[in-house]
């Protein structure tokens, strides 16, 4: 699989970096670096932490998983009680919020029944705020994040009762 700098366009368009991120993990890969112009993104699937250098340098950490996904801390994801509970994971690394301002309520909390296109939450990204629709209709029975906390990839963020 090959992606020229050509075919990237807006190098910072959260979707293509979260399609990137895909890539490194249906390959198996530990580093991807792109350059167009004075643009470079570079995503590594390990590291210490994010550093930016020179002018139009982006580098973004990827945890992409490989088979499971484990939330921070390294344990591994809670298992679901029953084939009637959906854990809701992140989609990409960013900031989770869980409403939109301060001073609203929350999009989604305990005891809430949401649809497949709820909002649950925010993740930012890169400057960007995502809206995380639920995916899925049922009641939340968990929120597994606090507001303003960092996630990672595939990290799950609330658990779902699918019954009706």
């Amino acid at each position: 699989m090959s992606i020229t700098p050509s075919s990237l366009g807006d190098a910072f368009d959260v979707r293509k970096i979260r399609r990137l991120a895909e890539l490194m993990n249906e390959h198996d890969l530990a580093e991807i670096d792109l350059r167009q112009g004075d643009v470079r993104v570079c995503l590594r699937r390990q590291g210490a932490a994010v550093t930016a250098v020179g002018p139009g340098y982006a580098e973004v950490l990827a945890p992409v998983s490989r088979g499971e996904s484990r939330p921070k801390g390294g344990d591994p994801a809670p298992a679901a009680e029953d084939a009637n509970t959906h854990v809701i994971t992140s989609p990409m690394v960013g900031t989770f919020y869980s409403a939109s301002s301060p001073d609203t309520p929350p999009f989604a909390k305990v005891g809430d029944h949401v649809g497949p296109d709820t909002t649950v939450c925010i993740v930012e990204a890169m400057k960007v705020f995502n809206e995380i629709p639920a995916g899925i209709a049922g009641k939340v029975i968990g929120v597994l994040v606090e507001n303003g906390e960092p996630v990672e990839f595939g990290q799950p963020l609330f658990k779902v009762d699918t019954r009706k």
